[in-house]
């Protein structure tokens, strides 16, 4: 068991609900985001640098048709001049702002010679200038000198001004201009590396809500908070299966009842993501074995209220422990059917196709509907992600 640290930084975060833009285009949207990270991390590990501009083969899927996102509050400068509103993403590592509310610079803005751009693969991207500045966090904490980007350009981020990209470091890479090779340490980086923190982690607690927005999670920066979770953090090493080493990966098991959807394969945790994505081949069984069928208005798969009453768990086994998901977790809450395009007769399940078979190299993506019902820890000294049970990893509220 891992207890809590007496110097960690937290930092809240807010569930965003989109009532707009996700009916019909969610399922397009998560595995356009999840080519686009098996796209890099392919990149990554063969030495090819990633495009600086949007390119045609990650797809055209505007960041607006996500399901939810969460975003954090972040103040920059000296004194700082506002918050900016930043969306939480552990599937990439660049911070930047300026999409929706301009930057304003401060007597400690510097800016720096390379330009900067990042490809989102779900038709989301940003063009603009590497600076240097104090980035205050929550609790009061500043990270002095860090780098981050200012767009120029930004498609399809309304209503948030950038990213706080929470990946590992290494995602950076080929993000600036001239300068290819180099990467650009994270907030988590500079917070260890300047003794800000004395633990090189980041943890994350997200709380599934009915309605948004609502601050329902948060950050914890150099540990974990025990308030948080109950009983133990179970360990398991990151993956060594390359696109996924490149991510927070490990290798897992999936089972659906007692019916093995997936053997050591391995597979990330995404917050950027929406649902829980499996490879091809294992959705296929798991849509067999529960009876659900292919619904064309919210690009999800359905049942009806009386084959839920025989949904079973999901069972992904990290490091020879079981991580239950159980029936309620695997559907989109029933009260907000209608904001998906869906109708109130059905139930609809939050497990949907990756778009790959299995052996890619990245057969799982793990995104924020899992995390809301297990605490999650990155261990970047150790190179492990953690789980723990919650108040809600079997909470009936969907």
């Amino acid at each position: 068991m891992t207890a809590a640290l007496n110097n960690t930084i937290t930092l809240p975060i807010t569930k965003r609900f989109n009532f707009t833009g996700s009916a019909g285009k969610i399922l397009q949207h998560e595995q356009a985001r999840a080519h686009a990270l098996r796209t890099r991390g392919v990149a990554l590990a063969t030495g090819t640098a990633p495009p600086l501009t949007p390119h045609s083969d990650v797809g055209n899927i505007p960041i607006g048709n996500a399901l939810a996102t969460y975003n954090a509050f972040v103040n920059i400068g000296t004194p700082p001049t506002g918050s900016y509103v930043l969306i939480v993403d552990s599937g990439s590592a660049n911070t930047w702002v300026g999409a929706d509310k301009a930057f304003v610079h401060t007597s400690t803005t510097r800016e720096l010679p390379n330009a900067m751009s990042v490809v989102y693969g779900n038709g989301a991207w940003m063009s603009g200038t590497e600076y240097e500045d104090n980035v205050a966090l929550g609790s009061g904490v500043t990270v002095p000198g860090q780098y981050f980007g200012v767009a120029s350009l930004a498609y399809d981020f309304e209503g948030f001004d950038g990213v706080l990209g929470l990946g590992p470091a290494d995602l950076t890479i080929g993000t600036l201009d001239p300068d290819r090779t180099s990467l650009i340490l994270t907030v988590t980086d500079n917070l260890y590396f300047q003794d800000i923190i004395t633990s090189y982690m980041l943890s994350i607690c997200f709380e599934p809500p009915i309605f948004g927005p609502v601050i329902n999670g948060e950050l914890t920066f150099g540990g974990t908070d025990s308030t948080k979770y109950v009983g133990d953090i179970f360990y398991g090493p990151i993956t060594t299966t390359s696109p996924s080493s490149k991510y927070f990966g490990v290798d897992q098991a999936v089972w659906y009842g007692e019916h093995m959807l997936l053997f050591n394969s391995p597979g990330i945790f995404d917050t950027g993501t929406s649902l829980i994505l499996l490879a091809t081949d294992a959705l296929r069984s798991y849509v067999s074995l529960v009876g659900a069928v292919y619904d064309e208005a919210t690009t999800l798969y359905r049942i009806t209220p009386d084959v839920y009453e025989d949904l079973q768990s999901l069972f992904f086994i990290i490091n020879g422990v079981e991580f239950e998901i159980i029936p309620n977790a695997q559907i989109w809450p029933r009260a907000l059917n209608t904001i998906i395009g869906g109708s109130n007769e059905f139930v609809y399940l939050i497990v949907g196709d990756l778009g790959t078979n299995s052996g890619s190299g990245m057969d799982i993506v793990l995104g924020m509907m899992f995390v809301e019902r297990w605490y999650t820890v990155f261990n970047l000294e150790t190179n492990q992600v953690g789980l723990a049970a919650t108040p809600f990893t079997t909470a009936l509220t969907n």
